[in-house]
């Protein structure tokens, strides 16, 4: 018996088409909720722009592809970026005019790139964000993750200026700045099994990218949406239909969740 589903959200729980949510998802979100099974989202984003899952009733959040983790409102695991990073890296993207953004609780920018087309064509591809991020206020905020906006040619000189840091590719014009310390779906999967006492062979996984693959891979039951990175759908369990197609229910009822 299954107890708990983790959902990725872009191209998951929304559909990769106009990442709205599908009826027919709200509705087996509802059914899971109703039938005691535990809700989880794990996603890239950051807990700021997760508010409408939150009103859908779901109560644990791994946002920021693992870096915080809240559970009824409550912090049960957090990662956040060293200060040295942090100003390390912003000095060096406004010394080469390129945007960077920092995830925090909210979201902000470093106020570099709002005329840039590809920094915005990059934001609402990944995040549904079509006006430009506030600017970031203060340094002393904890940051949980932070994107360079960068192609492969400009993102070079990071990699070969700071050989500490890990420059993680998973948009063509976005890259994860990322520390030795290991963040990712699968770990946060982890803390949050550990948390609620939950086995991972009772837990369904929901996905539809790269940075999926390690938590489809955990989980009892891995499923990529039929709208998914080929690779992901080859590691896969069970391969269901489009988000856009209602292959969130789809999958469940097959395999008699809800």
């Amino acid at each position: 018996m299954y107890k708990v589903v983790f959902f990725d959200v872009d191209g998951t729980l929304l559909s990769e088409i106009d990442r709205s949510i599908p009826q027919s998802t709200k509705e087996a979100i509802n059914l899971l909720i109703n039938k005691g099974i535990k809700v989880v989202v794990a996603t890239g984003r950051p807990y700021s722009l997760c508010e409408e899952l939150v009103l859908m009733g779901i109560d644990t959040i791994i946002s920021a592809n693992g870096a915080l983790i809240k559970c009824d409102g409550n912090v049960i695991y957090k990662s956040a970026l060293s200060t040295e990073t942090l100003r390390d890296v912003t000095a060096f993207a406004e010394l080469n005019g390129h945007s960077v953004s920092y995830f925090t609780e909210a979201f902000a920018m470093n106020g570099i790139g709002s005329d840039n087309k590809r920094v915005m064509e990059a934001l609402k591809e990944t995040l549904s964000i079509t006006q430009y991020p506030p600017k970031m206020s203060s340094t002393a905020e904890e940051v949980y993750c932070m994107c360079l906006y960068a192609d492969g040619s400009e993102a070079q000189k990071y990699i070969v200026n700071f050989p500490k840091l890990r420059f993680v590719r998973f948009h063509r014009y976005v890259m994860n700045v990322l520390e030795e310390a290991e963040v990712s779906k699968s770990t946060a999967i982890k803390k949050v099994l550990d948390y609620l006492e939950i086995d991972k062979f009772e837990a369904i996984a929901f996905g539809d990218g790269g940075n999926d693959l390690d938590m489809l891979e955990y989980v009892g039951l891995g499923i990529a949406m039929g709208n998914g990175e080929n690779l992901l759908k080859k590691k896969a369990n069970f391969v269901t239909r489009r988000a856009s197609e209602g292959g969130i229910s789809y999958a469940l009822k097959i395999f008699g969740v809800i």
